[in-house]
């Protein structure tokens, strides 16, 4: 481990780790209600229902679709390509389902209850990872970071981000601080939210391998976490195979007809490339390319300020995996969500300002991200 991982944590007991972390989750709290007031105010104008537009359109829908009928519901495009709800993993589903039993809520509701919930949880995760790394003022600049990112609204919404970040972040701090079985259990978890799951199991196994290197020996929990990590993606996909016929490659096939795939970015440089056909585009085209020289900047700038090695693969594959697949270009911001960890140069670098002129910047960015997401939600593509 590094230096870093063993460093020890300052509160003790989850009272304590809670009056901690309140800063942070009061930050947090803070910027989502300012999201979601200034999306009632655009809906307002707009005519469209806030409401609809975080529990009920696009992805949401399928959620809660399986969590009332199951699996096995599919729409046939006019191309004659099938959009099968197996492509959505059943964590999600399956707290709405589970929630709406026990109260009055529909599925659709419980999605938003377990959404804010866990975007809340969530929160904690971040803070708890950057407290630990590099103190409490960094962690509330790093949860104030990834509250007022431009696609934040998503965390308010009935989709799966708000869940896997927080099973994300908690399993990378399980990690970190050496409760080997428990970041296991929730690497698994995590991996029956969302296919980038695959991202926390890789972080967690390197981080078991370099722990057995330290010591010189694999030890029995540290071994036992790296066997549960993978159970709940693994189950899943074979589920999908076993129920499609086709195998280990059935959920591959499952994406395909949703024209999601894996092609080393070559879609996505195809699509930026053809943004600088017009004067517009062009605008649009070096926006993504300035974002994506940004992320890069930032992911080796937390090499060089040698974050612990799980943090550097969780968020490379998650980068990877977003970057580099082949549809959707539009939802890849909200699929870098989980990548919070490449926010830390930043919330480090804000840390050291004095107090006032960092809530300024959060601020002016926070209105701006408001402000982006209502606009956001109301386009025609999905986020």
């Amino acid at each position: 481990m590094t230096d870093l991982e063993q460093r020890p944590a300052t509160a003790h007991g989850f009272p304590d780790a809670l009056r901690r972390a309140a800063p942070a989750l009061f930050v947090y709290a803070g910027v989502r209600v300012l999201g979601l007031v200034t999306l009632a105010l655009w809906g307002a104008v707009a005519g469209k229902s806030p409401h609809t537009l975080l529990s009920a359109r696009w992805d949401s829908l399928w959620y809660t679709r399986v969590a009332e009928f199951g699996y096995g519901w599919e729409v046939t495009l006019p191309d004659g390509s099938v959009h099968s709800n197996l492509a959505f993993f059943p964590l999600l589903p399956w707290l709405e389902r589970a929630l709406s039993a026990v109260s009055p809520l529909s599925y659709a509701d419980a999605g938003l209850v377990v959404s804010a919930a866990a975007s809340l949880c969530a929160a904690g995760g971040i803070f708890a990872v950057a407290d630990r790394l590099y103190g409490r003022r960094a962690g509330v600049c790093a949860v104030a970071l990834w509250a007022v990112l431009p696609v934040g609204i998503v965390q308010s919404m009935a989709y799966s981000e708000s869940l896997f970040t927080a099973l994300a972040a908690w399993a990378l701090y399980a990690t970190l601080s050496g409760r080997w079985v428990t970041a296991g259990v929730l690497a698994s978890l995590a991996g029956l939210t969302r296919p980038v799951g695959a991202a926390v199991v890789a972080a967690l196994w390197v981080a078991v391998v370099l722990d057995a290197r330290r010591r010189g020996r694999l030890a029995t929990r540290p071994a036992l976490g790296a066997l549960l990590a993978p159970l709940g993606a693994a189950g899943y996909v074979l589920w999908v195979g076993h129920r499609t016929g086709e195998g280990l490659f059935g959920y591959l096939d499952v994406q395909k007809q949703w024209g999601n795939g894996f092609d080393g970015g070559y879609a996505f440089a195809r699509f930026v490339g053809e943004k600088f056909t017009s004067l517009p585009g062009a605008l649009a085209g070096t926006g993504l390319v300035v974002g994506v020289a940004g992320l890069i900047w930032l992911y080796v700038t937390g090499v060089r300020q040698h974050q612990p090695p799980a943090l550097l693969v969780h968020t490379g594959v998650v980068v990877v995996l977003a970057l580099c697949a082949s549809g959707y270009f539009g939802s890849k911001p909200r699929l870098l969500m989980p990548a919070f960890p490449v926010l830390l140069p930043l919330a480090v670098a804000l840390a050291r300002l004095r107090t006032r002129r960092a809530a300024w910047i959060l601020g002016g960015v926070a209105v701006a991200g408001a402000v982006y997401g209502a606009f956001w939600l109301h386009g025609s593509g999905p986020p």
